[in-house]
């Protein structure tokens, strides 16, 4: 196998600007594939991520009434807690539950502010502040200020949303909204912070209070639209679920509340399942696009040789050993050009984790509801490197087969007459 080694390096060294564009090829397919596919787990995870920190936890306990009507904000359909319990009852029992870590509230509503310009149409959420702050990444997105205390008539605004508004950190603003009674009540709020996000939806269109005052403004003490339940793992959620599932019918709830895992509340998590597996398969069709080059080298190798593949027929050589030859030489091309393409994606992507991508310009007029923040961090780990590298020198090594093949076939008097 030496001997082979060594030949193999021989015969790539006769021409190596040749071989030089081969490995070139293979190493930029093998980069591109390196940083798309960060880029994609990186757009992936950060859709699923953003989807749990704000709109379904890793389990989400709601009125199946109000499930159906999500979008509109109804306050008649509340979760105020079981069997005639109270709410906090009804928390206190799903944390009792086995790998439930946390169980957040949240109130939600439709509310709007006038200015001289437009009327502003917003949605307010009611939140526990230091559940959320443990929770979710909303402490990274918090520019200025501080988040709402309990207890306090305080608000947390978007950058946008401000801007909209012509408020900044420190004013007051005045905000309407309609109570569970249907009634319209107009509050006076000091705004306390400010969040810069490339998510719409917190930029633009969300303002956060204290829960408590939420719940006493629209006259709904002792409940929630929502809670969010945080379990120690997100693979424990299949396991979780049922016994969510289970306390709420043993409780002769079942009709009224429903139970999503964060995959069940919104489709996008499945479908960012289907496009992993759609781009699995691209990376395979980038690495054959480097692998033309290489078949089409081997090719001409194998012309330019034919009288030496002859001689070393007639000498003895079997055809397995011819092939041995050039799988190896398409094998070093494979190694070192997958290395250097891993390299380079893996220095790529471990730059453009910290300093992101901008999609704000190409996402404008998505809606708000998409949960996609326009700061895209691509993934950065070792693990794409080698899945790349081996993707390559597999394919690489195996598309050799066909001119290996092409010239264990030569017959030993042709190739020598013809060469």
């Amino acid at each position: 196998m030496g001997f082979v080694f060594r030949l193999a390096l021989k015969n790539l060294a006769r021409h190596r600007l040749r071989t030089i564009v081969s490995i070139a090829a293979i190493a930029v397919c093998v980069m591109v594939v390196v940083f798309a596919r960060g880029l994609v787990e990186g757009i992936i995870n950060s859709v699923i991520n953003d989807h749990i920190y704000y709109n379904s936890g890793h389990i989400k306990v709601i009125d199946r009434q109000y499930r159906e009507q999500e979008r509109l904000l109804p306050l008649n359909y509340p979760v105020d807690g079981l069997a005639g319990g109270s709410l906090d009852e009804m928390m206190a029992e799903l944390e009792g539950i086995e790998q439930v870590e946390m169980v957040i509230p949240r109130l939600k509503f439709g509310a709007m502010i006038s200015t001289e310009a437009e009327l502003v149409i917003m949605t307010g959420w009611g939140i526990d502040s230091e559940k959320e702050l443990e929770f979710t990444n909303i402490e990274d997105h918090l520019a200025q200020g501080r988040m709402p205390s309990p207890g306090k008539l305080e608000v947390v605004m978007g950058t946008k949303l401000l801007e909209k508004i012509g408020r900044q950190v420190g004013d007051k603003v005045t905000i309407v909204f309609s109570t569970a009674f249907g009634s319209l009540n107009g509050v006076t709020f000091t705004i306390v912070g400010r969040l810069h996000t490339g998510l719409q939806l917190l930029n633009e269109y969300v303002f956060f209070l204290p829960i408590d005052q939420a719940q006493r403004l629209l006259y709904m003490e002792g409940q929630v639209t929502e809670l969010l339940l945080v379990t120690k793992h997100l693979n424990s959620v299949p396991q979780v679920l049922p016994s969510v599932e289970s306390l709420i019918a043993g409780k002769g709830e079942a009709e009224r509340y429903g139970a999503l895992s964060y995959r069940e509340a919104n489709d996008m998590i499945a479908w960012a399942d289907i496009g992993k597996a759609i781009y699995n398969v691209i990376y395979v069709f980038l690495i054959l696009l480097a692998c033309i080059v290489v078949i089409n080298t081997m090719l001409m190798i194998v012309q330019e040789r034919t009288r030496e593949i002859g001689t070393m027929s007639a000498l003895g050589v079997e055809r397995r050993g011819i092939v041995q030859l050039f799988l190896v030489e398409g094998g070093i091309m494979g190694i070192v050009g997958s290395f250097i393409g891993a390299l380079l994606g893996g220095g790529l992507n471990a730059y453009l984790a910290q300093a992101g991508l901008d999609f704000t310009a190409d996402l404008e007029g998505v809606s708000a509801e998409v949960l996609f923040d326009t700061m895209v961090y691509p993934e950065s780990s070792w693990t794409n490197a080698v899945f790349a590298f081996i993707l390559g020198v597999v394919i690489v090594t195996l598309s050799c087969l066909i001119p290996a093949r092409r010239a264990a076939n030569l017959e030993p008097t042709v190739a020598m007459r013809d060469a």
